[in-house]
């Protein structure tokens, strides 16, 4: 069993103050960080970076993957790089969307003009998703969800957008891959379906791992956490071992905490605070907090169309911590507050 966690903390504008050795860059990116908090056998502790080789052998193979800079995916003509937080705009074709009421379910031309739209708002990748994942919501069967998403899907990569298909099926994973290069974004984590792992290794396909506490039941359920912070990250480190032990390369598989996916709102904000120890993974994060639930919790019940404020909020988090991939419904406004605090840290860095 893993005892031992790192979360890199003490972050700093710059290292230009800091001795050589005293400071560490995150993932390749924009971000830099003197100690980690080390989590070990229910006890924490700040150790700095410099002293890290006194932790051993699995704190030292930690911080390799911590600093790593993560290679950029190349799909077709198209790059995703990781080396500062980018946005990926979600686009649902369902008749239950919570998000814009399914109004783009039965025109595909609509759907991926709504798509081109986002990605020259500035969104990086198109999140593209036939079924809903929210509580309640009713299983699709393959062929209809094939049958949504595959049209819009077509359109958006002769359009030259990049695209990933949410999906939980290897059916509709078959569909979109033989339209072109895609990424897999599966909240299963490609445990729901049997012949997943084998599909997307087969494609060569970039994959989005989800948590979620029992994905063979939906993404839903679980019985709680003693601590959802390392047991999510535990959780996430076996998927990635057993995806690459299928074939897919570990250098094309992204990461997702699952924020609200069988989680109270407790989970969900000890799971955002505590972002950064995700990068222990070695992996791209994905962070999809945009319009969720625990927004309204902590806001007098904001309904889902009135919780930009706090989804912004949520994505600049996710950027402090280091987050690649914000996934999220309002691009232009998250565009522009990623904007800012890129100009902020630019700033920052020069002194």
């Amino acid at each position: 069993m893993t005892t031992l966690h790192l979360r890199p903390t003490q972050f700093v504008d710059t290292p230009a103050a800091h001795p050589d050795g005293g400071v560490a860059r995150l993932a390749g990116g924009m971000l830099w960080f003197a100690a980690y908090e080390v989590i070990e056998q229910g006890t924490k502790r700040t150790v700095p970076v410099a002293e890290i080789a006194t932790l051993g052998d699995r704190a030292v193979a930690i911080h390799a993957r911590v600093t790593a800079p993560r290679p950029p995916l190349i799909l077709g003509a198209r790059v995703l790089r990781f080396d500062q937080p980018v946005v990926a705009g979600i686009l649902n074709v369902t008749p239950d969307s919570f998000s814009d009421g399914g109004t783009l379910q039965d025109d595909p031309e609509a759907a991926a003009a709504a798509g081109v739209a986002m990605a020259a708002a500035g969104a990086a990748l198109i999140d593209l998703g036939g079924e809903s994942t929210r509580p309640g919501a009713p299983l699709v069967w393959e062929g209809d969800e094939a049958k949504r998403v595959a049209p819009v899907a077509e359109r958006l990569l002769r359009a030259g957008t990049l695209v990933s298909i949410d999906t939980r099926k290897s059916a509709v994973m078959e569909a979109a891959l033989a339209l072109g290069p895609v990424i897999v974004n599966d909240v299963s984590a490609l445990l729901w379906d049997d012949r997943a792992a084998g599909i997307a290794a087969a494609a060569g396909a970039p994959v989005i791992l989800m948590h979620s506490p029992d994905p063979k039941r939906g993404p839903h359920g679980g019985d709680g956490y003693a601590d959802v912070l390392t047991e999510v990250y535990d959780w996430l480190e076996a998927r990635i071992y057993a995806v690459v032990a299928a074939g897919v390369d570990r250098a094309k598989i992204m990461i997702d905490p699952g924020i609200g996916f069988g989680k109270t709102l407790a989970d969900n904000l000890a799971l955002l605070n505590g972002l950064a120890l995700f990068h222990g993974l070695g992996c791209p994060i994905m962070l999809g907090a945009s319009r969720k639930r625990l927004i309204g919790a902590l806001s007098n019940e904001a309904p889902v169309g009135e919780r930009l404020g706090g989804s912004v909020a949520l994505a600049l988090k996710g950027a402090d911590a280091g987050v690649q991939l914000l996934r999220v419904h309002d691009v232009a406004e998250t565009v522009q507050a990623l904007r800012v605090w890129r100009g902020l840290r630019d700033r920052a860095l020069v002194g």
